[in-house]
């Protein structure tokens, strides 16, 4: 692994969510992947570490990703760290409106990306995978030899296609093609801890993860329940 990356994997709230902190050591500044529940914990972490926080990148909008309400719960997030730190918020363009609903955020607050740009954090480079399905602008990060994949893939799993939103067809068209040009080294990091394991790879997945396994888009739809 390239030790210029500063990368933490931080378990996040009672839905098992994880948030990450992705950087660059010697720049000293990162992003937070889905800051939420515990939005001064996680800028005391960044502050401990000597780190300056440089935006966020959202993987999706779904209020235990990105603070809002959810089965009757009030999650800390986006607009927490706004008041706090406000910094850049990327995210997909086809997510935008969504956020926005979800979070309270303005236009201003927010950079919209397509799938296939590249960011950077300091001088570690960030590849933002447009990957829908879970949701209509879900997006996975590629920096090195990890991917933070938030609700589209899984360990052993992969995200829910029953939400308003969800598109089972799509998510499909991003397991079987839109992820298949990333290679089999390179570490899966998941949205959620349900797994045994805290990290996988996608060369594990594509030979043991069930949801990876279905050949045809027939049969997958009729395994989703569609």
């Amino acid at each position: 692994m390239n030790e210029q990356i500063y990368f933490r994997q931080i378990p996040a709230g009672p839905m098992a969510n994880y948030v990450y902190l992705l950087g660059d050591h010697s720049k000293r500044e990162a992003f937070i992947v889905d800051p939420a529940w515990d939005v001064a914990g996680l800028l005391d972490l960044l502050d401990k570490d000597g780190i300056r926080l440089a935006g966020v990148l959202a993987t999706h909008y779904h209020p235990d990703h990105v603070g809002g309400s959810i089965f009757g719960m009030s999650i800390e997030g986006l607009s927490r760290l706004m008041e706090l730190r406000p910094v850049p918020v990327h995210v997909n363009r086809h997510e935008a409106d969504g956020l926005k609903q979800v979070t309270g955020l303005e236009e201003s607050d927010l950079v919209r990306h397509d799938g296939g740009d590249l960011l950077k954090v300091g001088d570690v480079p960030i590849e933002l995978l447009h990957t829908p399905g879970h949701t209509p602008g879900s997006q996975c990060f590629l920096v090195d030899d990890r991917l933070v994949s938030g609700d589209t893939l899984f360990i052993q799993g992969c995200g829910r296609v029953d939400l308003p939103g969800a598109d089972p067809e799509e998510m499909y068209y991003t397991l079987t093609r839109r992820l298949a040009k990333v290679p089999d080294h390179v570490e899966l990091y998941p949205g959620h801890n349900y797994a045994a394991d805290i990290k996988s790879t996608l060369g594990k997945e594509r030979k043991t993860n069930p949801y990876l396994q279905i050949s045809s888009l027939e049969d997958w739809l009729r395994t989703m329940g569609h």
